[in-house]
């Protein structure tokens, strides 16, 4: 996780960098002396969380924290005033640690950061988990893990599913644009095939689910590779 600290003091800069030492999932991209600097290092680079100290001059943490809220980076708030809790948390921030921080706090609200982002990156797997097909004047939502093939026919894409299959109007160069590469391959200018669902490869030919579907020459060898075949 990309990290970057953010406080005025170098004290306490440099106590952050030696707690973030302790968590090798770590990476701190840099650290910053205010907000306004920290705000332009945000805007330029793909930061996971953020420990922001919260009295700072000119722009504080928490003003900071109003600027990105809605955005990426997790905000961990480091302060000495206990004070400031209460309209931190109302900022939605993953923690709020007091200075002097102790290590096993630290990697408390590390964790908890962690399980956030893994949280929203799992919700953003699950949306993707869809397509949406026309079915003549009904769009309907169909799950890809449910998908066995795609045969290109004419003007016309087949989706053959376990229990059932669909017809829609395109090609299969837009279809494939389309599908997530990591599970879907086309092994033929007319076919893709789900990976997951191939049970044999022989020769030039696959079975998905009983049926023969021809694997090009062109294709195969990196079918092989994506199939990391023992």
């Amino acid at each position: 996780m990309n990290c970057l600290i953010v406080d005025d003091q170098a004290v306490f800069r440099a106590v952050l960098k030696k707690l973030i030492t302790l968590d090798p999932s770590l990476f701190l991209v840099g650290e910053c002396t205010n907000a306004a600097e920290a705000h332009q290092i945000i805007l330029n680079n793909d930061i996971d969380i953020i420990f922001l100290d919260i009295e700072m001059p000119r722009m504080s943490g928490i003003e900071l924290a109003r600027l990105l809220e809605g955005k990426n980076p997790m905000i961990i708030f480091t302060t000495s005033q206990i004070d400031y809790a209460i309209e931190a948390f109302d900022l939605n921030v993953v923690d709020f640690l007091t200075k002097p921080i102790g290590s096993v706090r630290f990697l408390k609200a590390v964790q908890k950061a962690r399980n956030l982002i893994k949280t929203k990156k799992q919700a953003a797997n699950e949306a993707d988990e869809f397509v949406f097909i026309r079915d003549s004047n009904i769009i309907k939502r169909i799950k890809l893990s449910d998908i066995l093939y795609f045969e290109a026919k004419g003007d016309y894409i087949k989706i053959f599913l376990s229990n059932t299959n669909y017809s829609i109007h395109s090609s299969l160069k837009s279809v494939e644009q389309k599908l997530p590469e990591n599970t879907f391959f086309k092994v033929h200018r007319s076919f893709i095939v789900n990976l997951g669902k191939i049970d044999s490869i022989e020769g030039g030919t696959l079975i998905v689910n009983h049926t023969m579907i021809p694997v090009s020459d062109t294709y195969r060898p990196l079918l092989n590779k994506r199939m990391q075949i023992l």
